[in-house]
């Protein structure tokens, strides 16, 4: 059974599924649909263009699917999507897309903690967790089971790879290559993230050839292309060198 507070706005266009509850003070707009199981705190909104998957928990004075902060943003129709089972905390503030790609994206099963900002045109994949206040810029990509530290500002068009975690207060300016620690200022590659990856399943014997991948590219004094030219002759094509090399290869904004 849905349940609305008295003093909840719903406008009546707004699709809830099955047992959603909406708290009080907080307002649904109309171009909005939201899955079944979710919960909506107080004082939230839900502007027009969100698409909330099942069993979220939006926590009170979020933020969803309001307008870019895009001068280039001309109205245009777009959306705000999450996926299922993901928990944003509160004060989040998350934008929709501009006509650049539509739409902005969190995945499921993701952690918001407070006041985290996602811009428009983002893509923030599953089991993603940003910590408190982490600040996401336009057209930002982040891969599945990354971890972003808190207070940390992400550069619009920044990419951050699978299973990658970044540290607190620092500043993402160049992409953040998969499996791998980034820390200090400027922000550099401090080993791969072991402790992750084995709480995640992955091999010695994939750590491994990790380790000795990301040797080639940062601990030799070969250029990122030779360094390439280098895994491709000496190691094998398992499926984590391959996801280094193709992150790599879309490296438009250089590597930490």
């Amino acid at each position: 059974m849905t349940t609305i507070h008295p003093t909840a706005l719903v406008d009546a266009r707004a699709e809830l599924g099955d047992n959603v509850t909406v708290g009080a003070f907080s307002i649904i707009e109309a171009d909005v649909i939201i899955g079944a199981g979710t919960a909506i705190a107080s004082q939230v909104l839900v502007a027009n263009g969100a698409r909330i998957g099942k069993n979220c928990k939006i926590h009170k004075g979020a933020v969803i699917a309001t307008i870019p902060q895009d001068l280039k943003f001309g109205f245009e129709e777009s959306t705000f999507e999450i996926g299922d089972n993901t928990t944003i905390r509160e004060f989040c503030t998350l934008n929709r897309g501009t006509r650049e790609r539509g739409k902005s994206v969190v995945g499921a099963n993701c952690l918001l903690m407070a006041y985290a900002h996602v811009a428009h045109d983002c893509c923030v994949g599953d089991h993603v967790i940003l910590a408190n206040c982490v600040q996401v810029a336009g057209h930002v990509d982040i891969e599945d089971h990354a971890i972003i530290g808190g207070l940390t500002g992400i550069h619009q068009f920044a990419r951050i790879g699978q299973h990658a975690m970044v540290g607190g207060g620092f500043r993402v300016h160049k992409d953040v290559p998969p499996y791998i620690l980034a820390m200090g200022e400027p922000l550099q590659y401090g080993g791969i993230n072991s402790v992750g990856l084995r709480r995640r399943g992955f091999s010695a014997e994939s750590m491994s050839a990790m380790k000795k991948a990301y040797r080639f590219i940062y601990r030799s004094r070969l250029n990122v292309s030779q360094a390439v030219e280098m895994i491709k002759a000496e190691m094998p094509e398992t499926p984590e060198i391959v996801n280094i090399l193709a992150f790599i290869a879309k490296a438009e904004r250089g590597l930490i």
